[in-house]
């Protein structure tokens, strides 16, 4: 879309330009939702962000990382396989197709992942890169929802109204409490990985916090330009164990609508207590990656060498602070309840990611009704529960791990959420989804005879 179809105007004077659907932020998620409605005759979207161009964590692009999910699990493909915006498409568009062929690959490099999604990206009208969003708020006047858009380059403003909104703003990354102080030149977020390497120079010690991943694919690279450096290497972690992600197929069954809709049907705080008891289907390692470190560390203890490397599970950060050499990271075993004590000179820190109420949210605040935790209320249809007077809808993506469960960040239900979104949008007509989705049956058979026990 040209960005003539946003007029600028002043920002006392609101132009309603129609949208039936307008999506505020353009990751996966999102960029997938505009690639299905982009063939629904006579619904007009547009979906903005603040960046000048499509971005997927940038700073974790390492050359031989792999995307975890299968390439089926595209930005429509599980919904629409004929869609020209589909990965093979993509493939066909730069003559990768015999390449992909002969490459047998089921699962693709993860910058191949992020150049499909920048050409989606900069193939499709609806998108508006360069589009800050800084308020969102309900007309009760005009019955649409108000969005407040500054162009981050040059200030100017303008205004357009929808009639239903989609939230897709993604997740921050998570510091620790006990480290947020420290961060800066020699701690940070490992999603700054690869713009960050240059501040490792000078290390002799490197520690890594945090064990998903992509704190193994980060430990993993450390580990072989450790040689070249001199580090050594430390990887800390709160959890078990470096434990492999469950990839068997009847696991990965969790990650169907089927699964999807038992965990909505759950109680909320058996909800609660269940997603961080999942922890290695959605947060632990690929076997693959596990297998590269072992590998690595195996072959540089050849000869009884034993390699600068230290990997130690069940440890907690409980603070820290700099000292003349360094940082001291005061810590727990969480097992043994030992303290003790680590010094290091470089930090990067894995800890992840969690979903966040964005400030453009604010108008809108006192509208939305929040759980108990000040949560998001989702239904079915990802709609965020609102005030009645409010007739629009606002939908949320990858913010309701609460109520959908540990697929909600997945790339492989993100085109089954999108269409979801687009049949409530228009009466069920976008997409036809199908009933059963697994072999698995989530919760008490249909044929068996059973009892409340809260009865």
């Amino acid at each position: 879309m040209s960005t003539d179809a946003v007029p600028t105007v002043p920002d006392t004077d609101p132009v309603d330009t129609g949208y039936d659907l307008v999506g505020i932020g353009l990751g996966p998620f999102n960029l997938g939702l505009a690639a299905l409605a982009e063939p629904i005759a006579g619904l007009r979207t547009l979906f903005v962000d603040a960046r000048p161009d499509f971005a997927w964590h940038p700073g974790l692009l390492l050359e031989d990382a792999q995307l975890q999910v299968p390439f089926l699990a595209d930005l429509v493909s599980l919904v629409d396989p004929t869609s020209r915006w589909s990965f093979l498409s993509y493939l066909r568009e730069h003559d990768r197709l015999f390449p992909f062929y002969f490459a047998e690959r089921f699962h693709v490099p993860r910058r191949e992942y992020d150049h499909y999604c920048r050409w989606v990206a900069e193939s499709l009208p609806s998108c508006r890169f360069g589009a800050r969003v800084d308020g969102l708020s309900w007309s009760d006047q005009t019955r649409r929802f108000l969005i407040e858009l500054t162009d981050p380059d040059t200030g100017v403003t303008s205004r357009v109204t929808a009639r239903h909104v989609v939230l897709g703003v993604g997740t921050e990354a998570v510091v620790p409490e006990s480290l947020a102080h420290l961060v800066g030149e020699h701690i940070f977020h490992a999603e700054h990985y690869l713009d960050r390497l240059p501040d490792l120079a000078g290390a002799r010690d490197v520690t890594v916090v945090g064990s998903g991943q992509s704190g193994a694919e980060v430990f993993l690279d450390l580990l072989r330009r450790a040689p070249e450096h001199g580090w050594r290497l430390r990887w800390l972690t709160r959890s078990p164990g470096f434990a492999p992600m469950e990839y068997s197929k009847l696991g990965l069954e969790h990650f169907t609508p089927d699964y999807t809709a038992y965990f909505r049907d759950l109680p909320e705080p058996t909800r609660d207590r269940l997603v961080p008891e999942q922890w290695q289907l959605y947060k632990a390692i690929s076997a693959e990656t596990i297998d590269e470190i072992h590998t690595l560390l195996y072959e540089r203890s050849v000869g009884g060498n034993r390699p600068e490397v230290g990997l130690t599970a069940n440890v907690a950060v409980e603070s820290a602070h700099a000292t003349a050499d360094g940082y001291l990271l005061s810590c727990r075993e969480t097992r043994q309840e030992r303290l003790f004590t680590v010094r290091t000179d470089r930090v990067v820190l894995a800890t992840g990611y969690r979903a966040r109420r964005p400030a453009l949210l604010e108008p809108l605040a006192d509208l939305v009704r929040w759980d108990g935790q000040g949560r998001y209320r989702v239904d079915a249809d990802y709609r965020v529960a609102l005030a009645p007077a409010v007739s629009g809808s606002l939908f949320v993506q990858n913010a309701e791990l609460h109520t959908h469960g540990i697929g909600t960040p997945d790339l492989g239900l993100g085109a089954w959420r999108s269409a979801t979104i687009l049949n409530a949008v228009t009466g069920g007509k976008a997409y036809r989804l199908p009933e059963r989705t697994a072999y698995t049956g989530f919760g008490v058979p249909e044929d068996a005879v059973g009892r409340d026990l809260a009865n």
